[in-house]
């Protein structure tokens, strides 16, 4: 490594606005945090769902007596889809004929 272009490495002290703090590694010696995983709603499990004019239990209520009995179900196979037509080129220069090779039958000898 050359000398003088790296920034130094220390210990930081990482302080939470919740009040938490811990100590890592960082080019800077002190760091600020708004919400860290003590605090943050996602890592307390105190994390609340809005639902607004009542969607989860409406959806749940709708839901409830919906049984579905996978014995009886009948398989569906999907359905095909036909092949895209691919457009043709026009050209200025005419088309070559093409040329159908003659086949052999199985049980005819080569005539010499």
């Amino acid at each position: 490594m050359k000398e003088g272009i790296h920034p130094k490495y220390v210990d930081a002290t990482v302080s939470c606005a919740c009040g938490n703090t811990f100590k890592t590694r960082s080019v800077k010696p002190m760091i600020k945090l708004d919400i860290c995983s003590a605090c943050h709603p996602f890592f307390t499990g105190k994390q609340k769902f809005i639902d607004t004019a009542g969607r989860i239990e409406k959806f749940n209520t709708k839901f409830k007596e919906i049984k579905i009995d996978t014995k009886r179900v009948k398989k569906v196979k999907a359905p095909k889809v036909p092949k895209k037509k691919t457009l043709k080129t026009l050209s200025t220069t005419p088309a070559k004929p093409k040329t159908v090779p003659e086949k052999k039958e199985k049980g005819a000898k080569a005539e010499k």
